[in-house]
């Protein structure tokens, strides 16, 4: 699944276009390394994301096409945030 599809189907990011501007301008990284938004995610990866003046890192454990608001939660586990 793309990175940028991947944080708004998990509510990480609210918008893809919002998660796309994310990628490109440098502020999600994947496995230690700065992402685009077409990036395909596997389960286990890890997403480090930079908003203003904090951060948060998830571990990917769900790829789900179209979650329910409920669900989404269950997309990743926060390693720290």
């Amino acid at each position: 699944m793309r990175l940028d599809k991947y944080l708004k189907n998990s509510r990480l990011i609210k918008r893809r276009t919002v998660a796309k501007e994310a990628c490109d301008g440098g502020r999600v990284s994947v496995n230690g390394r700065v992402a685009k938004a077409g990036t395909e995610l596997e389960i286990g990866d890890v997403i480090h994301i930079t908003f203003g003046n904090s951060s948060i890192s998830v571990k990917v454990t769900a790829l789900t096409e179209s979650p329910r608001k409920e669900d989404a939660q269950e997309m990743y586990d926060i390693i720290q945030g």
